[in-house]
């Protein structure tokens, strides 16, 4: 049981130096993260579409 209890103090300790995101920070990483996935999304969509239209005159 002690070894329970020192790791959940040496837990605690460790949280407190964890340097924590500004909201402001989260929400550029959000925004980022949302801009990347449409691009991400458009290109491979464009794939797909170029892809579909070779195999459908081949066929």
């Amino acid at each position: 049981m002690k070894s329970v209890i020192q790791f959940l103090k040496e837990a605690k300790q460790e949280v407190r130096k964890v340097s924590w995101p500004t909201r402001s920070d989260t929400f550029r990483n959000a925004i980022m993260v949302i801009f990347v996935s449409l691009l991400v999304a458009a290109y491979l969509g464009g794939i797909d579409y170029i892809i579909r239209n070779i195999m459908e005159r081949i066929i």
